[in-house]
C-alpha cells in the first residue's frame, strides 16, 4: 500500500512494484499537472484536467450564470479524478482501516470485507452529505415538479456536473482497485455486479439529461449503503451487534419503493406529459416513448434484482438461525452420576463419612488402658 515504509524491494516497474506503489504513482501524476499551472505555456492543458470543460453563459433574470454541458473532454477530467481518488483510497486504508484491523485481529476473509466496507463507509457518507446540500441549494426537495420540468436539463450548474464527473471517478477507480487490493476471486464477481451498476444508472442520468432525478435517487441509495455497511462494520468489531442489520433491513424496502415511485412519477407520467418528445441528440432531447420504456425498464429491473437479493439473504439467515437453534435444543443435557461408594470392612465411605452396613455410623472402638 502507498505511503507504507517497506523492507522489501521490488524490480521497477514490475507487477509486485505496481501493486505496493499505485498511489504513490498516481501522486506523481497529479503533482505533474497541478506543476503545470505555474507556466503559461502549460497551464491551460492543466486546466484541462482539473476544471469542467464546456461553460456556458446562461442569461438570467439577475444577469448571467455561468452552467455547463457535458463533452468528450469530461473523459480527461475523469481520469485525473481517478488518480485523485486512488491516492485518497490509499489514505484512508493507510491511516485508518489498516490500523483498525490490526486491533480487531480478523480473518483474511473477514479482512477482506472489512477493508471493503470501511472504503464505502468514507464515500457513501461524503457522497451523502454533498448529495444533499447540492439538492437543497438547488431547490430539488422543495419542487418535485423540477424533476422533469424543462426538460431536457443540458445545462448544469457547476457544483451538479462536479458531483457526476466525481461519481463517475470513483466507480471508475474500484475497477483497477480490484487487482491492486487483490481482492479474492471468489469476491470478484459480486463486486463487478455493483460495480457496473453504479456506473450504468450514473453515466446514465448524466447522458440523457436526467441529471436532477439522479441526484434524488442517488441520495436515497447511498444513505441505505452507508448504513449496511456501518452494519457490518460494527458486526466485525463485535458479533453479538445486529442492531444495524435491523435497521437496514427496514431501511432497505422502503428505499426500493421510493426509487420505483420517483422513477414512474418523474419518467412515466412527468415527461409522458411533455410537448417536446422528438428524440434529438444534437439538443439533448431523448423524451420518446422508446427511451423512456428503456430507462424504466432498467431501473425496475435493478431494483426488482436488488429486492430479491435481499429476501434471498435473509431467508438463508433465518434458515440458519433455525437450525442453530434446533441443533441446541436437540442435545441432552449430561446425565449426574451418583457418589462413588467405597466399601471397607466395618462399611463403607460417602463422601468423606465412614456409613455401616445399616446406614449409621459405626461406634468408636474404646482404648483399654494398660
Amino acid at each position: 500500500m502507498a505511503f507504507r515504509r517497506r523492507t522489501k524491494s521490488y524490480p521497477l516497474f514490475s507487477q509486485e512494484f505496481v501493486i505496493h506503489n499505485h498511489a504513490d504513482i498516481g501522486f506523481c501524476l497529479v503533482l505533474c499537472v497541478l506543476i503545470g499551472l505555474m507556466f503559461e505555456v502549460t497551464a491551460k492543458t492543466a486546466f484541462l484536467f482539473i476544471l469542467p470543460q464546456y461553460n456556458v453563459s446562461v442569461p438570467t433574470a439577475d444577469g448571467e450564470t455561468v452552467h455547463y454541458h457535458y463533452g468528450p473532454k469530461d473523459l480527461v477530467t475523469i481520469l485525473f479524478y481517478i488518480f485523485m481518488t486512488i491516492i485518497l483510497h490509499a489514505v484512508v486504508q493507510e491511516y485508518i482501516l489498516d490500523k483498525i484491523s490490526k486491533r480487531l485481529h480478523l480473518s483474511k476473509v473477514k479482512h477482506s470485507k472489512f477493508n471493503e466496507s470501511g472504503q464505502l463507509v468514507v464515500f457513501h457518507l461524503s457522497s451523502v452529505i454533498w448529495c444533499f446540500y447540492v439538492v437543497v441549494t438547488e431547490g430539488y426537495l422543495t419542487n418535485p415538479r423540477s424533476l422533469w420540468e424543462d426538460y431536457p436539463h443540458v445545462y448544469l450548474p457547476f457544483q451538479v456536473k462536479f458531483f457526476y464527473l466525481c461519481q463517475l471517478a470513483y466507480w471508475l477507480h474500484a475497477l483497477p482497485e480490484l487487482y491492486f487490493q487483490k481482492v479474492r476471486k471468489e469476491e470478484i464477481p459480486r463486486q463487478l455486479q455493483y460495480i457496473c451498476l453504479y456506473l450504468v444508472h450514473i453515466a446514465g442520468a448524466y447522458l440523457l439529461n436526467l441529471s436532477r432525478l439522479g441526484l434524488i435517487l442517488l441520495l436515497l441509495q447511498y444513505s441505505t449503503e452507508f448504513l449496511f455497511h456501518m452494519a457490518r462494520l460494527f458486526y466485525f468489531a463485535d458479533e453479538n451487534n445486529e442492531k444495524l442489520f435491523s435497521a437496514w433491513a427496514a431501511v432497505f424496502g422502503v428505499t426500493r419503493l421510493s426509487i420505483l415511485t420517483l422513477a414512474v412519477l418523474a419518467i412515466g407520467f412527468g415527461l409522458a406529459r411533455m410537448e417536446n418528445q422528438a428524440f434529438d441528440p444534437e439538443k439533448g432531447n431523448f423524451n420518446t416513448l422508446l427511451c423512456r420504456l428503456c430507462v424504466l425498464l432498467l431501473v425496475c429491473a435493478a431494483q426488482a434484482w436488488l429486492m430479491w437479493r435481499f429476501i434471498h439473504s435473509q431467508l438463508r439467515h433465518w434458515r440458519e438461525y433455525w437450525n442453530e437453534q434446533s441443533s441446541k435444543r436437540r442435545v441432552p443435557a449430561a446425565p449426574r452420576l451418583p457418589a462413588r461408594l467405597i466399601k471397607r470392612e466395618c462399611g463403607y465411605h460417602e463422601n468423606g463419612v465412614v456409613k455401616a452396613e445399616n446406614g449409621t455410623s459405626p461406634r468408636t472402638k474404646k482404648l483399654k488402658s494398660p
